[in-house]
């Protein structure tokens, strides 16, 4: 049998055994059918539980409430960020996000290691500031 599979954003069409092809058909289905179960049941309220766990597939937990809280959220995060000078948000942003030491970035930075800890200690504490002046909700 005769497959077409997508490989690194190319199809690639490939000779197989039946059992192969029968299993990648059912494997198939099985993907299309929970696709249309989760699409039925959006918010996870009512899909069915024991299908999430016998097919290894989570349902989608995040409802457009939750989806609306995090995006402000990140827009407050962003705009703290925004009061931050431009050096300290990227040395922040590459410790933060890239997980690069202070030596690393000061490398990139072309700065010392002591400058990229002093410009996070000062988004650290712009960012506590931001926390213990909010409303709590």
């Amino acid at each position: 049998m005769e497959v077409t599979i997508n490989y690194n954003g190319q199809a690639v069409t490939m000779e197989v055994t039946l059992e192969v092809y029968e299993f990648l058909d059912r494997a198939d289905h099985k993907t299309e059918n929970l696709f249309h179960e989760q699409r039925r049941h959006w918010d996870g309220r009512e899909f069915d539980e024991y299908i999430i766990t016998t097919e290894g597939v989570g349902a989608y937990g995040e409802t457009p409430e939750e989806y609306l809280c995090r995006m402000e959220t990140l827009g407050e995060l962003m705009a703290v960020l925004d009061t931050c000078t431009e050096a300290q948000r990227r040395r922040f942003l590459l410790y933060a996000l890239e997980g690069l030491s202070y030596a690393e970035i000061g490398t990139i930075c072309g700065c010392s290691k002591y400058s990229v800890r002093d410009s996070i200690i000062a988004v650290r504490k712009i960012f506590k500031d931001f926390f213990e002046n909010r409303p709590h909700e």
